[in-house]
């Protein structure tokens, strides 16, 4: 509710098939401002949970896991419902797994830590979010997209590459590979692959645009929405 009284730039009001994805990517920036603080404090004020991933338990990173799937299901049935599957289906891809790790994870509460540890990408979301919106509202100011662009790209190594790299390594080396272990090791492995790709688009998009080559998935409007 909030994100719709959020007045809309004019680049976006003026093509309406960007309605529903600054509104969208609002609620997403939301989410990863609660999310990667409260994940990134819960860690601070309870350093010792990092010495037991797998069995490690507190009630703030419980709460957190049970928050953040609430936003993914909320964002899968946004996606679906106002019918942009097909331009947003990687996105729905990465919260199936998200939702389907995190249930898991919320039901046997194990490996809550290691929950806790992903959601430290929320706070590379932040700035991942502000350069998308940046980009839809055709801000005036380039000094101010390209400041964003190169924080953006030290917090993704900070709180997405370094986290994801540290857990791959973790559940590889161990995690019994069987049962919810198996599950989540695949999980982290699809993840890994995901997050590499979109790395690659970051790069060719803001540093290497001569790179960049048409392709995936489009907005109603025909902009890239995932490229972008």
């Amino acid at each position: 509710r909030a994100a719709l009284a959020v007045p809309r730039p004019a680049a976006v009001r003026s093509r309406p098939g960007r309605a529903w994805r600054w509104r969208n990517l609002l609620v997403s920036f939301a989410h990863s401002v609660l999310a990667g603080l409260w994940a990134l404090c819960s860690l601070w004020h309870s350093p010792e949970l990092l010495s037991d991933i797998q069995d490690g338990y507190s009630v703030s990173g419980h709460l957190l896991v049970c928050f953040s799937s609430g936003y993914f299901i909320h964002d899968s049935l946004d996606i679906i419902f106002n019918h942009q599957s097909r331009s947003s289906w990687e996105y729905l891809v990465h919260h199936a797994m998200a939702i389907s790790a995190f249930v898991s994870l919320i039901i046997t509460g194990r490996f809550l830590v290691a929950a806790m540890l992903l959601l430290l990408v929320e706070v590379s979301n932040i700035f991942l979010t502000v350069r998308m919106l940046l980009k839809m509202s055709n801000v005036p100011s380039p000094a101010l997209y390209e400041a964003n662009k190169y924080i953006n790209l030290v917090m993704y190594f900070a709180f997405r590459l370094a986290p994801q790299a540290y857990l791959t390594w973790y559940f590889l080396r161990y995690v019994e590979v069987q049962g919810q272990g198996a599950f989540l090791t695949a999980n982290l492995l699809l993840l890994d692959a995901m997050i590499l790709m979109y790395f690659s688009r970051l790069l060719r998009s803001d540093f290497f645009p001569s790179l960049r080559k048409g392709s995936a998935g489009r907005d109603v409007d025909g902009a890239k929405f995932l490229i972008d």
